[in-house]
């Protein structure tokens, strides 16, 4: 198995159906990459509407439906690693979705000390108004022919999609399940020490993000549990960089801490 997908979904909506779809549209191989969908939380009804969906859609693909009572995006994502038989893996977010090329192109630019990166655009729910993410400035500045020290594209590590990761690479290191916000960013920090280069692929290869309103990401949060996260994620980025100084890059680690703190300062501005 060359590649997994490991998609997280908490009381998924129609926008799952889209997410799903797009694995099944992908140029890459179908017999060579699997699907590792987990539902986490709530069990009914979204437990019966995803089986239904597999058994009319997904014949012939390698899909492994996992259903767990303990709710988290982290530990979601823990659990599709413990099982992924893929030599690289990309996690997809429910409610987002990839074009047709993705994993072929990224697969295509993955290499042992090399993070294959894509196109990403953002959309607001209920609308097909593509805008380059925020992240796609690393993306304009590079050629596409190239690969370049992975510092340069700093904000691409910020969240655990976008991208290929070796599963060697990750080994037994999992998201911490004890943040709800900011998890990826410090799981991709934790990881960093075995990556040295990213490739950014074609334009073809493109990460859909959609914006939803009371997401995750976009729901209210009060001004002092974003800052007391930060602070807590910050914290323990400190703490495994201080445990192996000579195997992280000290330029990655202070842009990481600089960023925090510049969020923290406009969440203490504009909350």
């Amino acid at each position: 198995m060359k590649i997994s997908v490991i998609i997280p979904t908490f009381r998924p909506q129609d926008y799952l159906w889209e997410c799903l779809d797009s694995m099944r549209s992908q140029t890459f191989p179908h017999e060579d990459f699997e699907v590792i969908l987990v539902l986490n939380g709530a069990a009914e009804p979204y437990k019966g509407q995803i089986e239904q969906y597999l058994d009319t859609h997904m014949q012939g693909m390698n899909v492994r439906f996992i259903y767990t009572e303990q709710g988290g995006v982290s530990h979601a994502r823990n659990l599709g690693l413990d099982v992924a038989q893929g030599d690289y893996i990309t996690f997809v977010d429910d409610d987002d979705f990839i074009s047709p090329h993705y994993l072929e192109l990224l697969y295509d630019k993955a290499g042992a000390d090399t993070i294959p990166l894509c196109y990403p655009l953002a959309f607001m729910d209920g609308t097909a108004d593509y805008e380059p993410y925020f992240i796609a400035a690393h993306y304009r500045e590079h050629p596409e022919k190239e690969r370049y020290d992975f510092v340069k594209a700093r904000k691409y590590f910020s969240g655990s999609v976008y991208k290929l990761v070796r599963r060697e690479a990750i080994g037994s290191r999992r998201f911490d399940v004890r943040f709800r916000n900011g998890e990826d960013s410090l799981f991709m920090f934790l990881i960093s020490d075995t990556f040295r280069y990213v490739a950014f692929a074609s334009k073809d290869a493109v990460y859909y993000r959609r914006i939803r309103r009371n997401s995750a990401v976009t729901a209210r949060r009060s001004r002092l549990s974003i800052v007391w996260n930060e602070i807590r994620r910050d914290v323990e980025i400190v703490r495994i960089y201080c445990s192996a100084p000579s195997r992280y890059r000290m330029r990655f680690f202070l842009t990481f801490l600089l960023a925090s703190l510049s969020a923290m300062a406009r969440t203490v501005r504009t909350n």
